[in-house]
C-alpha cells in the first residue's frame, strides 16, 4: 500500500500525485464516518461541535483539493503522461475536471455549507419529530442560498439545478431528464388506477412483528447475501444509507417503523445493493483506488443497484415464496394465539404475502411507496427543487405546494408535514440535484436487468435463479458487466455499453405492467 505521505524529492510525478490522493481519501474517510456516528449515535446536543468538526473538514478537503500545491502535482502528472488514452489519462481528465470545480469555490463557502448541512440535519429530525417545517424553514433557506452561490462560483454553462446535480449524475440536463421523465408522467397514472382498484378488492390484513424479529429476519437476509462483519456493520438511524468508510469498511443503517413489518427488511435490501456495489467497484491496481476509476459511476447506477436487490430481487414472487416461511413462524411466535393453525396468517396464502411485499396503494411516504409510483414521488420533488433553486417558489410555501402537488400527482394528502416536505433527508444537507437519480436508478435497473436475463437464459431467469436461492449468481454477473467500470464511464454510457441501447423508459414500464398483471391475478 502506498504510504500516507511521500517526501521523497526523486519520486516520478505520477507517485507523487498517488500519495497525495491517498491522504486525500484519508481525510474524506473521517468526515465520512464522522457523518455517520451523526446519523447512529451522536446525542442531539452534539450537532453544534459537530457542525463545526466537518467544517474543519471540508475545508481542509477543500484545501487539498484546490491548492496550487496540487495543481502543481497535477500538472506534473499530465506532463509526464503526455496523453488522455487509456485508464491513467481517464484519471487525470477527471481530476483535472475535479479540480477546475473545486478552485472555483471560495473556502469559506465550502465551511459554511457543512456547517449548514449539520444544523439543518439536527433541525430537520426536531422538525420532523414534531410534525412542523417551520422549526426547518429558516435552515432550508440558508441551504438554498449557499447553494444557489455555490453554483453562481462554479459558473458552468448549466442552469444552478444542473450545476449542483453534476457530482451526482455527470453530464445529465434538464431536457434529458424531462425526455426520460415523460413517458413516466403519461403512463404511471393508469397503472397506478388500475393498482388502486385491485387493492380495493383484495384488502390487506393489518399486521406487525416486533422490533427483534424485523432485526433478525434483516440479519438472515443479509447472511444470505453475502455479509461479511469483518468488513461490514449494521445501525439504525433516523433515514436508511449506506457508507463507505474506507477500502475494507462498508457500513448500512436501517428502521423499523411500527406497523408496517416489512419495511426494515426492504431498507436493508436496498442498502445492502448500494453496499455490493461499493464493496464490488474495482479498488486494487496501478488505475484504481486512490484513483477517480475506483468510484461509483454515478448515483443513478449507484440507485440502480440497490433497486435490483430490494425490488427485482427482494419483492419478487420467488424470494416472496421463500421467505414466507420465516415470517409465519415471526409471527405466530409474536401472536401465540393468533391463528388456529401453525400455518395460518394474516395474509391467507402465498400471493397474499406477496401483495404484502408490493403494496398496491401508493404510499404517503416515498421510501415505504410501491414499485408503480415511486418516480412520481421523485417527478415531485425535483420539481419542487427547480421551483425552489431557480423558480420563485418561497421556502415558507413549500409545505402547501408540496401538498398541491402530491394530490395532483399520486392523489395524496398528508396529514402533517412529516408526511409531506419533511420525510425526506436530502434536503436537510442541501443535496439538490439528487432526487432524480432515483428515478434514473429504477430505469437504469430494468435496462440492466434486461441484458442480464439475455446472458443469462432469457426471460423470467432472475426470477428462476431466485427461486433456486441462488443470488450469487446474479451477483456474478454484475461483478462482471457493471461494477469493474467504475468512472469509466458516465451513467448513459454505462447501460449503453452493458445493454447495446440508449437508456429509456420502456424497459421500466414493461417490467411493471408485466409484474403489475400478476401481482392482481386471483
Amino acid at each position: 500500500m502506498t504510504s500516507i505521505q511521500s517526501s521523497d524529492p526523486g519520486q516520478a510525478p505520477l507517485q507523487k500525485l498517488r500519495a497525495y490522493l491517498h491522504t486525500t481519501q484519508v481525510l474524506g474517510s473521517i468526515h465520512s464516518a464522522l457523518y455517520y456516528d451523526q446519523n447512529t449515535a451522536m446525542p442531539a446536543a452534539g450537532a453544534e461541535w459537530r457542525g463545526e468538526q466537518l467544517a474543519l473538514l471540508a475545508q481542509q478537503l477543500h484545501g487539498r483539493q484546490s491548492s496550487g500545491a496540487y495543481a502543481d502535482l497535477l500538472s506534473a502528472a499530465e506532463e509526464q503522461w503526455d496523453g488522455t488514452s487509456g485508464p491513467m489519462g481517464r484519471n487525470l481528465q477527471l481530476l483535472r475536471q475535479d479540480f477546475d470545480r473545486q478552485h472555483r469555490l471560495d473556502a469559506a463557502l465550502v465551511g459554511h455549507i457543512a456547517q449548514a448541512q449539520a444544523q439543518g440535519y439536527a433541525r430537520w429530525q426536531e422538525a420532523k419529530a414534531k410534525g412542523d417545517f417551520s422549526l426547518f424553514a429558516l435552515s432550508l433557506q440558508d441551504l438554498v442560498g449557499l447553494r444557489q452561490e455555490q453554483a453562481r462560483q462554479l459558473a458552468e454553462p448549466r442552469s444552478c439545478w444542473e450545476t449542483l446535480a453534476q457530482p451526482f449524475e455527470p453530464d445529465i440536463s434538464k431536457v434529458r431528464l424531462d425526455a426520460l421523465f415523460a413517458p413516466l408522467r403519461r403512463e404511471l397514472p393508469a397503472l397506478i388506477e388500475r393498482a388502486r382498484s385491485a387493492a380495493s378488492r383484495q384488502p390487506l390484513a393489518r399486521w406487525d412483528l416486533p422490533e427483534s424479529s424485523q432485526q433478525k429476519l434483516c440479519q438472515e437476509l443479509l447472511n444470505g447475501w453475502g455479509f461479511d462483519p469483518n468488513r461490514c456493520q449494521t445501525a439504525r438511524s433516523p433515514h436508511p444509507f449506506s457508507c463507505t468508510l474506507g477500502p475494507a469498511d462498508f457500513r448500512i443503517t436501517t428502521r423499523v417503523v411500527a406497523g408496517q413489518p416489512l419495511s426494515a427488511l426492504l431498507a436493508t435490501a436496498h442498502e445492502w445493493g448500494h453496499s455490493l456495489y461499493e464493496q464490488g467497484l474495482p479498488r486494487s491496481g496501478d488505475h484504481y483506488f486512490p484513483w477517480p476509476l475506483g468510484d461509483a459511476t454515478s448515483m443513478g447506477v449507484h440507485e440502480s443497484q440497490s433497486l435490483f436487490w430490494e425490488c427485482r430481487v427482494g419483492r419478487s414472487q420467488a424470494f416472496a415464496q421463500r421467505l414466507e416461511p420465516s415470517i409465519v413462524a415471526a409471527w405466530h411466535l409474536a401472536n401465540p394465539g393468533g391463528g388456529a393453525n401453525p400455518g395460518s396468517s394474516p395474509w391467507r396464502n402465498s400471493q397474499g404475502f406477496w401483495r404484502c411485499l408490493n403494496p398496491l396503494e401508493p404510499g404517503m411516504i416515498r421510501v415505504e411507496a410501491d414499485e408503480i409510483s415511486y418516480c412520481l414521488h421523485i417527478v415531485l420533488r425535483y420539481e419542487l427543487e427547480l421551483a425552489l433553486l431557480e423558480g420563485d417558489l418561497p421556502v415558507a410555501e413549500l409545505p402547501g405546494q408540496w401538498n398541491r402537488r402530491m394530490a395532483e400527482l399520486l392523489d395524496l394528502r398528508p396529514a402533517h408535514d412529516s408526511e409531506g416536505c419533511l420525510q425526506d433527508v436530502h434536503w436537510s444537507e442541501g443535496l439538490f440535484g439528487y432526487f432524480p437519480s432515483y428515478a434514473l436508478g429504477h430505469l437504469i435497473s430494468a435496462q440492466l436487468g434486461e441484458a442480464m436475463e439475455r446472458d443469462l437464459g432469457g426471460a423470467g431467469s432472475i426470477e428462476a435463479r431466485v427461486a433456486k436461492g441462488d443470488e450469487a449468481s446474479l451477483k456474478q454477473w454484475l461483478v462482471e458487466h457493471v461494477y469493474p467500470l467504475g468512472r469509466q464511464v458516465n451513467g448513459e454510457e454505462l447501460v449503453k455499453q452493458v445493454s447495446g441501447k440508449d437508456l429509456r423508459a420502456e424497459p421500466f414500464l414493461a417490467y411493471l405492467r408485466a409484474k403489475l398483471e400478476r401481482l392482481v391475478a386471483p
